[in-house]
């Protein structure tokens, strides 16, 4: 009976997810972003207003929750369902690389700086749509292990940029042109591929923790891969065959949580034959004792009242996207996506004109780019990992990882000012790692206290703070800054200078963000005892 049920399992959706997220390319800007800046004679201030719309697109998210909502809330396998989230993605992603390609190699006149931020936006608002489908399904299908699931995904998507880089060194090396036409073609046609066999299977068992580690240290073997190939890479000059063969061997790795996948349905499989009786007088025993609650602290208080099953909604249903915006929990999360994100996705977008201005070759850019896309991964599946672990084990909030995180970025800021050698290397570890950390605990904090029925649209709307905080830190500190201390026709500055105000700046919005993180610790402290963690003993029984 399990092969029957072999492709249409939670497990069988978490390997297409994670698939259609290695697909998707992102933090890749600065790959291209030099050939966008000459073919279209862009100076840095408009560069950057174009990597705006590509934030703003990747982090305006609200009308993919509402279409997830929308699609999934009473249909989660007939006509509806997450597939229509990824179609949505799909015809985006396509529509907006293609033109960007189209105009950047001349097969169309140039067009205007306002009609290539559509291009932009819509390239980069498909992504949004596939990490909602893929992030809230997973969220759904393993509540008790959201930090968890949350980390995984969130380390794919993060980690894509890499893999992607890896296929433009063997399939268009020097070409960049050719790498914005592969982010047209490769996404969308995993995504329309896979997209079926991502569905919501609410069923729950005890050990899926320990299961889902499997997915987690396949992830970091091939973020170590990648590493150690990066290392190499700077030593000696590999061949082309040498790359074709890491790639295949990557490719390998890639396809290995099939096999994990494979086995953990199987194992459900026969234990759901042996106990179907039994677990389903369960299941109705439960369901006739237990309601297990939601509450979100009422303003300006910090305790849950005694009552608490009778008066508050349920975690399935928490509440709305208009309810969320009228409480100041939402707010100071926000704030701290702003000062966190903004700064963080600033520093990607700029990697190519701040390696420039450091003497920096084409490809320690690339190079870069690649470390950042790894120590991205380690951040989103290591604390998402480290959150749950210290919430089942201590107690410790992910709102108090997040203030930590903000307080680490500032410090990683502060570093550029140094001067040391090889400096850009360093903040781009640093600052990377504490970026994908704050991808990992924002939408896993926004399901623990507003509830997972709108996840999707609410913590989307969140991520809205990261365009929020890219405009003012890209175009309106970096981009003008830069363009103050540039000279020649060619719009460049070269030194330490040209960016040592920007990162300073940046160093003290971050610090605001942690205050912010802090206020929220303090305030949902008493909700996390009391509320969250009875929630996970729950679901553990």
């Amino acid at each position: 009976m399990w092969r029957l049920r072999i492709s249409s399992s939670k497990w069988i959706a978490t390997v297409a997810s994670i698939w259609i997220l290695c697909s998707c390319g992102a933090d890749t800007f600065s790959i291209y972003s030099s050939v966008l800046k000459s073919s279209q004679g862009y100076d840095q201030l408009t560069l950057d207003t174009v990597a705006f719309f590509k934030d703003f697109g990747s982090n305006s998210g609200v009308l993919a929750g509402l279409l997830y909502s929308a699609v999934t809330v009473n249909n989660n396998s007939g006509g509806g369902g997450p597939w229509v989230v990824h179609v949505a993605g799909a015809i985006q992603n396509f529509i907006g690389y293609f033109m960007m390609w189209a105009s950047v190699v001349g097969l169309i006149q140039r067009p205007p700086v306002a009609l290539m931020c559509l291009f932009m936006f819509l390239s980069s608002h498909a992504a949004v749509f596939f990490a909602t489908a893929n992030l809230v399904t997973g969220v759904r299908n393993f509540p008790q292990s959201s930090g968890t699931i949350v980390g995984i995904l969130k380390g794919f998507l993060g980690i894509s940029g890499a893999i992607m880089v890896q296929a433009y060194g063997i399939f268009c090396k020097g070409k960049p042109s050719t790498f914005i036409l592969m982010l047209a073609l490769l996404p969308t046609f995993v995504s329309i591929l896979l997209m079926t066999f991502v569905r919501i299977y609410e069923a729950n068992t005890v050990d899926d923790v320990k299961r889902l580690n499997g997915f987690a240290i396949v992830a970091l073997i091939i973020a170590g891969y990648l590493m150690i190939k990066l290392i190499l890479e700077n030593i000696f000059s590999l061949p082309l065959w040498a790359h074709i063969n890491t790639f295949i061997f990557m490719l390998l790795l890639l396809a290995s949580p099939l096999g994990i996948a494979i086995k953990d349905q199987r194992e459900d499989s026969k234990r759901f034959l042996q106990m179907f009786s039994s677990e389903s007088n369960h299941l109705k025993e439960n369901q006739a004792k237990d309601s297990l609650d939601y509450h979100e602290l009422p303003d300006g208080e910090g305790q849950v009242h005694d009552d608490l099953d009778d008066k508050i909604l349920p975690y399935e249903e928490g509440m709305n996207l208009l309810q969320a915006l009228r409480t100041i929990n939402f707010w100071l999360l926000f704030i701290a996506m702003v000062c966190g994100m903004g700064s963080g996705v600033a520093v990607v977008n700029n990697f190519s004109q701040i390696g420039k201005s450091l003497n920096y070759t084409a490809v320690e850019v690339n190079n870069l780019v690649t470390l950042w896309s790894i120590c991205n991964f380690v951040g989103r599946i290591g604390v998402g990992y480290l959150s749950d672990y210290l919430l089942h084990t201590r107690g410790w909030t992910r709102p108090l990882l997040m203030a930590i995180s903000l307080a680490a970025m500032a410090t990683s800021h502060i570093v550029f000012a140094s001067n040391l050698p090889g400096i850009l290397y360093i903040v781009s570890i640093l600052v990377s790692i504490c970026y994908g950390s704050l991808w990992s605990l924002m939408p896993t904090i926004t399901s623990e206290i507003f509830g997972i029925r709108h996840l999707g649209t609410i913590f989307n709307a969140i991520g809205l703070a990261c365009p929020v905080g890219s405009y003012i830190f890209s175009v309106r500190v970096i981009g003008y800054i830069y363009d103050t201390q540039a000279a020649g026709e060619d719009h460049s500055c070269f030194g330490t200078h040209c960016f040592l105000l920007s990162f300073l700046i940046m160093a003290f919005l971050a610090l605001l963000g942690c205050l912010a993180a802090i206020a929220l610790f303090f305030r949902t402290r008493r909700f996390y005892q009391l509320v969250v963690i009875r929630r996970l003993k729950h679901y553990l029984r």
